[in-house]
């Protein structure tokens, strides 16, 4: 174990060393390249802070709204029709949302039903199965400049909805297999 970690804490230095030859036997100007990334990499931050902030206030009203209790309310009729829990529906509207707000959400179903229940086991498959769409979307689009992102929004959710219903299936089929 102690190898490990003498490894892990060279491995920065070692790659950073690394660059810095190679770049010297081509004969590159290392820092002067460094500082152009450097730059650019703080041009593309300050162009994506806007959507950003805006994520996270959308986010952060939509929770303490109490909109998500609300449309859980609402659909737990069908959830219960067809055997999805109510208990992970905030994990899956948040999910293609926020990555930290759909953590948040699955620590607490973890805290509140254990890391080994079959809640805990599909909110980890969900939250390994799915994206944050909404996010990813925002930001990559808005550092490329891209402006009509209707078909992708749409096959991205698509492929969220499967992915948490298939967590959900797979979750209870491989339960019902090892009980």
């Amino acid at each position: 174990m102690e190898k490990i970690s003498v490894l892990s804490n060279l491995a920065m230095p070692v790659m950073i060393l690394i660059i810095v030859i190679y770049g010297i036997i081509q004969r590159n100007k290392v820092f002067d390249t460094f500082l152009d990334g450097a730059k650019e990499g703080i041009s593309v931050v300050v162009n994506l802070f806007p959507t950003l902030v805006g994520l996270f206030l959308a986010v952060g009203t939509l929770r303490a709204s109490g909109v998500l209790d609300f449309v859980i309310q609402i659909i737990s009729p069908v959830l219960d029709y067809i055997k999805i829990p109510s208990e992970i529906m905030p994990l899956a509207l948040l999910r293609p949302i926020s990555g930290s707000s759909s953590i948040a959400v699955a620590v607490d179903i973890m805290k509140q039903f254990g890391v080994d229940s079959g809640l805990g086991i599909i909110a980890s498959v969900i939250m390994g199965s799915t994206e944050t769409t909404l996010y990813t979307i925002a930001v990559y689009t808005s550092a490329v400049g891209i402006k009509k992102t209707r078909f992708v929004l749409v096959a991205s959710l698509i492929a969220d909805i499967v992915g948490m219903l298939a967590s959900v299936a797979i979750c209870r089929f491989l339960s019902m297999s090892f009980s």
